[in-house]
């Protein structure tokens, strides 16, 4: 088998990086910076049509009808770009949710009583219970607290409490507080079960690859550049290390997300979480001292992956729960024939190729 990307992997991938290139430069993601976050609708609606949502919808329900393959390299390239947004949460409610798939709706995720990110402008959120819209929608977003985000592009709001009694058809999320229609308590269950919740860690796997891989090679670009003592501050041994260490970490990151969107088995995946978080957030924090004392200042945009991969990191798959998952899977006999679902139409390169 054929590990390689295909030409029309290639294709894909170049594709996104042009289109975000073109409708999120530096300018808007530093404009989105001084929004505070805000989702711009317009390019929601350009990801839609650029299908990067429907992209693993059959043909006949409007997708592109790829895989789960393709769909992780385009998270990448959305890592790389620091795309702000609910992607995975959008991405995985294409075909549940109306609008969703054409990117005409922005949907984030409930998960247990972890913060949601860009709750005060969804038009749905993904929870234990189901999807919530309209009026349990509004209830819901009524009783969650705004807290501060350490990443500046992504907006988090604290879920509600557990709901009390509040008479008929009513329900009260804080204290003297009624708010709606009765709605079960979203933030307590996770937002995705099963298959979903392997597949939103391997895309946030993904964003993550992207986002070390950025770094990566923003260091060695600083490193090339910089001058320090007549030379170039790269020609210094320690800054070589610094640079090959990120790519050491990068790399095996890449192959360990790409298998495990050819195979689908949740150890892969939980495997590939570790080593993408750890490559995002010690590349972010390497870049950051190649660039010494420039890349602390706002006007860097170091702290940007650094702080978006300390987020990554805490939601989702945590770390933890990975090495649980990688423990208990220690000694298990191997899964049957057709046990691991391979997600999508199948492939002849790598599923193919990612």
């Amino acid at each position: 088998m054929d590990f390689q990307l295909s030409d029309d992997q290639r294709a894909l991938r170049s594709g996104m990086r042009d289109l975000l290139g073109a409708v999120f430069d530096r300018d808007r993601m530093r404009a989105s910076v001084e929004r505070g976050g805000a989702l711009d609708r317009a390019l929601w609606r350009e990801l839609g049509a650029a299908g990067f949502f429907a992209l693993r919808l059959p043909e006949e329900d409007g997708g592109v009808g790829l895989g789960l393959p393709e769909a992780v390299l385009l998270f990448e390239e959305a890592g790389r770009a620091l795309l702000p947004g609910p992607l995975v949460a959008t991405h995985l409610a294409a075909g549940r949710v109306k609008g969703a798939a054409e990117g005409a709706a922005v949907v984030t995720a409930a998960d247990g009583d972890r913060p949601v990110a860009h709750l005060a402008e969804a038009d749905a959120v993904l929870a234990g219970g189901g999807p919530l819209d309209g009026e349990a929608l509004r209830a819901f977003v009524a009783a969650a607290r705004p807290v501060r985000s350490m990443d500046p592009l992504t907006p988090l709001h604290l879920p509600p409490p557990e709901p009390v009694a509040g008479g008929p058809g009513r329900v009260a999320f804080a204290p003297g507080r009624v708010a709606g229609p009765a709605v079960s308590a979203p933030g307590r269950a996770p937002a995705y079960a099963g298959r979903l919740r392997y597949e939103a860690a391997l895309l946030s796997a993904a964003e993550q690859l992207g986002s070390a891989a950025r770094t990566t090679e923003m260091a060695v670009q600083h490193a090339r550049e910089r001058q320090q003592f007549g030379a170039p501050i790269g020609s210094f041994q320690a800054v070589k290390h610094l640079c090959a260490d990120m790519l050491a970490r990068t790399e095996p990151a890449r192959a360990a997300v790409y298998a495990a969107a050819v195979t689908g088995d949740p150890l892969e995946i939980a495997a590939a979480e570790l080593l993408a978080d750890e490559a995002a957030v010690r590349n972010a924090r390497d870049c950051l001292q190649i660039h010494g004392g420039m890349g602390f200042t706002w006007e860097a945009d170091v702290h940007l992956h650094l702080k978006r991969a300390w987020l990554r990191a805490a939601t989702g798959l945590t770390e933890a729960e990975a090495e649980e998952e990688l423990a208990a899977g220690l000694g298990a006999a191997p899964p049957r024939s057709g046990s691991s679902a391979a997600y999508g139409p199948g492939r002849s390169q790598a599923g193919g190729g990612a």
